[in-house]
């Protein structure tokens, strides 16, 4: 009888050795798959680096970094690599409001103006209040003017501008480090109604009627979030989003992250940019690496089927919800299904198909993170380079197709 016990367990050991080896081979068969795809691309040429990743409610499934972080110093750009991710940081912003609304420090329905130091009304409508409600899903009236561009952009202090390009699309200036100014500075100069850049600052429309994409209305809504909290917005985001995701590698200056590992931007493969930071820093100017980024899709994801840790389920229900109709959008996107703008939660988008997540571009910067809710994947793309032809566009959407391929093999073998 032992003996035969022996040989039993003999059997029973081998076999798990052998089933425990197997999705192993096939885990890295798929991910050698899919780094090949990806790679093929890559050779292509339109980006010098970027990472990408998968995700479902649970973890990461698979995230890689391909090509240079900096191309003189052929310094390869890994998971570890940061940088901004323009305005995908918008959906932290959504976040960050949710939860200063559940620590009850304000209400989503409530007007600006009750935060405000300033006076924010719209020119031809100043008996109707504007509300934070509105900055979130852009319907406030409040538009980015000239100044945005000119005036929001400066350069990190001490660094080698020889051979950087000192300004963007020939529109966008990176002003000087020494002449930076705060958030608040901006806003006020931009929206007041005695400001010195309060031009074309609104749009025709009545306050909350028309959908239309506002950078200066999100950081107007950080400023309001710093107002009825008390607290910086950078620490309000560290305390309650960053901290319990274990995002240890982000943050929203160059003094809150390790430098070392930041990308060098580039406007096209062959032109490097300098170093930046704008005043309205919570529109775009979110700083993390892919590993991090991933932990927060993720919890998105979570949040979105009630399990979430970081706001309540009432919170997130309101987060996820379309705020919108037909009526609030001059024309409506239904071309592209990664395009945020057919709907809108809290600073969160809808695509037409039902995609949830948003897109970002800012100088030397292209990003995307989206999940499906019908399988619970997301994926995630961070570009350190521009592009501007069709070319550029394929090999972006190729990238995106690839990860699409190969996320259901990936979710199964976990």
């Amino acid at each position: 009888m032992a003996r035969i016990l022996l040989l039993i367990f003999i059997s029973w050991v081998l076999i798990s050795c052998h089933s425990s080896k197997h999705p192993h081979r096939i885990n890295h068969s798929i991910n050698d798959s899919l780094n090949m795809a990806i790679d093929k691309i890559y050779q292509q040429g339109s980006f010098n680096g970027f990472a990408v990743s998968v995700v479902d409610e649970r973890s990461t499934l698979y995230q890689k970094g391909f090509g240079f972080s900096n191309v003189k110093e052929k310094k390869p750009y890994t998971e570890n690599t940061i940088q901004n991710i323009a305005s995908v940081s918008k959906t932290l912003v959504g976040i960050a409001l949710l939860k200063a609304q559940e620590l009850g420090k304000l209400n989503l329905d409530d007007p600006v103006q009750k935060y405000l130091p300033f006076t924010v009304t719209h020119p031809n409508f100043p008996k109707i209040p504007i509300t934070i409600r509105q900055l979130a899903t852009h319907t406030s009236s409040i538009i980015d003017n000239e100044f945005y561009l000119s005036k929001n952009y400066f350069l990190k202090p001490n660094q080698n501008l020889n051979g950087l390009k000192l300004n963007f699309d020939d529109e966008q200036v990176f002003n000087p480090s020494d002449s930076i100014i705060s958030m608040a500075v901006f806003l006020e100069n931009v929206l007041a109604e005695n400001g010195s850049w309060n031009k074309n600052s609104f749009s025709p429309h009545k306050p909350g009627t028309i959908y239309e994409y506002s950078n200066t209305g999100t950081a107007l809504a950080a400023f309001i979030i710093e107002k009825a909290t008390g607290k910086n917005f950078s620490n309000f985001t560290k305390e309650y989003i960053l901290n319990p995701l274990r995002m240890k590698n982000s943050g929203w200056s160059f003094n809150e992250v390790k430098f070392s590992n930041f990308s060098r931007l580039y406007e096209n493969p062959d032109t490097p940019l300098p170093y930046y930071q704008t005043a309205t820093y919570p529109d775009g100017g979110f700083i993390t690496d892919i590993n991090d980024l991933s932990k927060f899709l993720t919890e998105l994801i979570k949040g979105y089927n009630g399990k979430g840790t970081i706001l309540t389920q009432k919170s997130y229900k309101e987060y996820f919800t379309p705020q919108l109709t037909a009526s609030n959008f001059i024309e409506r996107n239904r071309q592209n299904p990664y395009n945020e703008s057919y709907n809108t939660g809290i600073f969160i988008g809808f695509g037409y198909t039902g995609y949830i997540g948003h897109t970002g571009g800012d100088p030397g910067v292209m990003s995307m993170l989206f999940f499906d809710p019908k399988n619970n994947l997301g994926r995630i793309m961070i570009f350190n380079t521009n592009f501007s032809d069709k070319k550029g566009n394929d090999a972006f959407y190729g990238i995106w197709n690839a990860l699409e391929k190969y996320q259901n093999r990936l979710k199964d073998i976990q």
